[in-house]
């Protein structure tokens, strides 16, 4: 998962799944991924929860990503779900974010899928166009689903192509994070939402004159950043299978932060890459190299276990219609499972049950139901917690619709957009000549 999902961070690499795969069970599966991917991963076979002859037992298999403590938040959560549905007992898989992904394809091409599996934005449209995902529609409209308490835009969130095929296992948005702290000791005022994206430069330009501190990291590197500055615009990143920008969009997004960073608003190039390649905890507005940074709101305890500094948080600059209730992570059903009815039974449960809710927190992201939200805000004890739930709570009454979900070869274009500002940054190219290379490198991408 990438940085931005901000749940994973901080996950040690490497870390083996707590229910290991048979060697002979994976080698099978790594041998079909080339061979029979294709085939397997559009195979839909027609199961149902009868139990397989087992006196009505459901032995569900779920798959996850993350690190110690989500695993046990998660065990304990689904065997809450057993204790109220003793015929339901789980095979449980998981493991860090690295590698997460090839170990579901080569499960999925061998033809040991997962029942349930935890999914992110850059695979979802994949997979849903692979016809891997089971189209929860049916469920949602039967009420079987219950989706009412969910923002309008985290749901529509996990639609491709007209199916859903994800629900939100948790609410995330942009966030800027800045250093309040410094803006108070030296009488400077904190950025507010709805400051236009000029407006944030000179501000930051002015907290660098007097602070000799960057006011802002330079996020013309940050997919989260653009895309928000292009719905903005009335543009977005992506249009049905195609891009949802120009080579001339890009070239004015690049030409804004060479303006910031002529004016000395942002860091250096190198200090510029630290922020572009660090994780969440060594950001440049926890590290003191910048005053602001561009993270993902529910990334506020991890910033704040690394300063001693108080931090605030507000919505990305501009319209904040351009910011939507974004799904941190999904729960997918795989579609040829054989216990489908159960498998969506329990995405329902960890969405709406209190007592799940309760106890898986904010480990997946804010809460999908709202009402539950607020009864986990009104429980918190971490003061950055309760700070994130609060701000993005607020930042949900001025959300605007969700876009679609980025389709395949989201991730290259993520990491072209690096490449591409980077060389801007560093002044090897021109912002144009930038917005040219990173607009080739998509379309290669995405084809």
């Amino acid at each position: 998962m990438h940085p931005a999902t901000s749940p994973t961070a901080g996950i040690p690499a490497g870390r083996n799944h707590r229910t290991p795969l048979s060697r002979r069970r994976f080698v099978r599966g790594l041998a079909a991924v080339a061979l029979a991917a294709p085939l397997a991963l559009g195979a839909a076979g027609c199961g149902d929860d009868s139990g397989g002859g087992d006196g009505g037992q459901v032995t569900l298999s779920i798959f996850w990503w993350g690190g110690e403590a989500r695993a046990k938040l998660t065990e304990d959560v689904l065997a809450l779900y057993t204790r109220k549905h003793p015929e339901v007992t789980f095979e449980k898989t998981w493991q860090a974010n690295q590698g997460y992904f090839d170990k579901l394809a080569t499960l999925t091409a061998g033809g040991n899928p997962p029942d349930l599996f935890q999914i992110d934005d850059n695979y979802l449209a994949e997979y849903a166009g692979r016809s891997t995902t089971l189209d929860l529609g049916s469920y949602r409209d039967s009420g079987k689903l219950d989706v009412a308490k969910f923002p309008k835009s985290l749901l529509e969130y996990g639609v491709v192509d007209g199916k859903l095929a994800g629900v939100a296992a948790g609410e995330n948005t942009q966030g800027l994070v800045y250093n309040k702290t410094l803006l108070v000791e030296n009488g400077l005022p904190e950025p507010t939402t709805g400051t236009s994206w000029e407006e944030h430069i000179a501000w930051a330009e002015q907290v660098a004159k007097k602070t000799k501190v960057p006011g802002t990291q330079d996020p013309s590197a940050d997919y989260k950043a653009l895309w928000v500055w292009l719905r903005q615009q009335g543009k977005d990143l992506y249009q049905g299978k195609e891009l949802g920008f120009t080579v001339e969009d890009v070239t004015k997004w690049f030409e804004l932060w060479k303006g910031a960073r002529d004016a000395g608003a942002t860091p250096t190039a190198d200090v510029i890459h630290q922020g572009n390649a660090s994780d969440v905890t060594k950001q440049l507005v926890v590290t003191g190299k910048a005053a602001t940074s561009w993270v993902w709101v529910n990334q506020m305890p991890d910033l704040k276990k690394n300063t001693k500094d108080e931090l605030g948080v507000v919505a990305y600059p501009g319209d904040p219609s351009g910011q939507w209730a974004r799904a941190s992570m999904y729960w997918s059903v795989f579609k040829g499972s054989k216990h489908r009815d159960a498998a969506v039974d329990v995405i329902n449960f960890l969405s709406n049950d209190p007592e799940a809710v309760a106890l898986l927190g904010t480990d997946r992201g804010l809460p999908s139901n709202m009402d539950l939200r607020a009864k986990v805000s009104e429980t918190a004890t971490d003061p950055a917690m309760k700070q994130s739930i609060q701000v993005e709570t607020e930042l949900a009454q001025k959300f605007g619709p969700s876009p679609q979900v980025p389709i395949k070869g989201h991730s290259k274009v993520k990491s072209e957009l690096v490449k591409a500002a980077e060389n801007a940054q560093y002044g090897r190219v021109t912002p144009a000549q930038a917005a040219e290379q990173f607009v080739t490198a998509c379309r290669s991408a995405i084809a």
